[in-house]
Formats: C-alpha cells, structure tokens, sequence
C-alpha cells in the first residue's frame, strides 16, 4: 500500500537513502571516537580519576541519592495521573461549573514553568502563606502540578479520539455517561494513550533533577558536589557519566514496564473472547464425535 505522505521509493532513491545513512552513521561514529579519544588522551579514563567509586561512603551517598530520585518520581507519578485523570474528568463534564474551573487549572499549570513551580512551592508558600514544606515536597507537588496538567490534556484528547459511534452505542444500550466512560472509552483509550503516557512519566522522572536547585538530595545534587571535591581530583566528568548511565538505566525499566502492561492490554480481549467463545455445535444436532 502506497503512503499518502511520499511516494514509494525506487531503485535510485533506495540506494541514495543507503548512502545517506551509511555517511551519517560514519559521521556519528567519527564524532563519538574524537570524544572518546580526546578523553584518553587528556587522562580521563585513568585509574586515579575513577578511584573515588571504591569508596564506600560514596557508593552509600550515591545509593541514598537514587532512593531519593525514586521516591520523588514515584509519588510524584502518582499523583499526577491521578491529578490528571481527576481534572480530565472535569474537563470532559457537561456542567459548565465543573469544566471551565477545571480548564482554567490545567491551562495555567500547564503555562507556568515547572521550576518556577518548584520556587513557589519551596520558597513562596513560606514566605507568602506561612506553610512549610520540605524540599521533597516541593518537588513532588511541583512535579504533580506541571505533569498532572499535561496529563490531563492527554487523558481528554484520548478519550476524545474514541470514534463517537462508540459512546453513541453504550447510551443506546442504557448505559450511564459513568459506564461509558469507565466500561467502553477508557480501556480503549488507554490503548492509544500508553505512549504519551510513558514519555509523560519519563520527563517526571528526569525533572526530579530540579530539586537540585532547592537542596534536595537527589542524584544531580550529590554528582555536583562529588565532582567538585578537590581531594577526589574533581572527577566532575566521571560522576556525571556514572548518574548519567543510572537514569539511562531508570528509563529503560520504566519503558520495559510500560511495554509489558501495552502487551497486556493488547492480550486481555482477545484472551477474554476466546475463553467466553462457546464450542461449536454439530449440523443436524447430532453428537460430537
């Protein structure tokens, strides 16, 4: 089948797209071994400039700090699927007096910057309303506030592309708006929504590194301050390519995670048909052999 986007390729443009990913891989390459080179050759990769990971101490402070990152990205992606879920709900309400409250919320979280957010909440709640709240908290309502509101947006626009014949059909059959949206949209929704979710809750998990600029001990403040130690030689360079392979590494279960439950949900009806399918019945209504 044709795309409507571009025609098919031909000969002469195949081999023309071959080339021009053989020459960029070649580019990528080239530029990643002068990197690496200019590493070696400047000592980067000595022994004495790494020696600070045999540190006990360090290793505990580095543990710490990954508990700390997620633990924050946890709550905080919890709690905005919930705010998002929430607040989708009331954007898709017939009632004006529960939509355009809700509308006007998730359009302002969404137009202010997170960090600003994470500012007002660590330092303007104390200072404005007189509520404390910890550098953790800061972060984690931030986090819900921005993410929660992107979520939202997600959540409606999802539902949304659900053909309307679909919801059309439920209410003919009785159904509730409450039963339409939890029986018939929403598990085919979810289907659709799975991979802006996932790249939603990635950027939950890589903005945690904002609580550095508020204290908290998360995995970019303690690779500040470990790559600045003067006695360790200042491995800034090493400390960040160790955190950095961490929240590779953070990224790459939280999208396996998100694969295994896609492939649930795909598998789920199709297992619940077969089981609910019933054995067929021979012509003429004699016995099965």
């Amino acid at each position: 089948m044709s795309s409507v986007l571009y025609d098919i390729p031909g000969p002469a443009a195949r081999a023309r797209n071959r080339t021009i990913g053989v020459v960029g891989v070649a580019v990528i390459v080239a530029i990643l071994g002068f990197v690496v080179y200019r590493f070696w050759a400047t000592g980067q990769f000595s022994g004495r400039m790494w020696d600070w990971i045999t540190y006990e101490a360090i290793q505990i402070r580095i543990l710490e700090a990954l508990w700390n990152t997620i633990r924050a990205f946890a709550v905080a992606a919890v709690l905005s699927l919930l705010f998002g879920a929430v607040f989708a709900a009331g954007r898709l309400s017939d009632h004006a007096w529960i939509r355009v409250p809700c509308t006007v919320i998730v359009e302002f979280f969404r137009a202010v910057p997170l960090l600003v957010l994470i500012f007002i909440m660590y330092y303007g709640m104390s200072q404005g309303a007189g509520i404390e709240i910890t550098a953790f908290w800061a972060v984690v309502l931030g986090l819900m506030l921005y993410n929660g509101s992107v979520l939202a947006e997600v959540f409606r626009a999802g539902i949304n592309a659900v053909p309307r014949g679909q919801s059309e059909a439920a209410y003919a059959l009785g159904l509730r708006k409450t039963q339409v949206m939890s029986s018939v949209l929403l598990p085919q929704a979810v289907r659709s929504m799975l991979p802006t979710i996932l790249s939603q809750l990635v950027v939950v998990l890589k903005d945690t590194a904002l609580g550095f600029l508020i204290l908290y001990e998360e995995l970019l403040l303690v690779a500040r301050q470990l790559g600045s130690q003067v006695q360790l030689g200042s491995p800034i360079l090493q400390v960040a390519l160790v955190v950095a392979v961490i929240y590779i590494g953070l990224c790459l279960i939280l999208t396996g995670l998100s694969r295994l439950v896609e492939k649930r949900l795909s598998q789920g009806p199709r297992k619940a048909t077969a089981q609910a399918a019933p054995e067929p019945v021979p012509i003429g209504g004699g016995a099965a052999v």
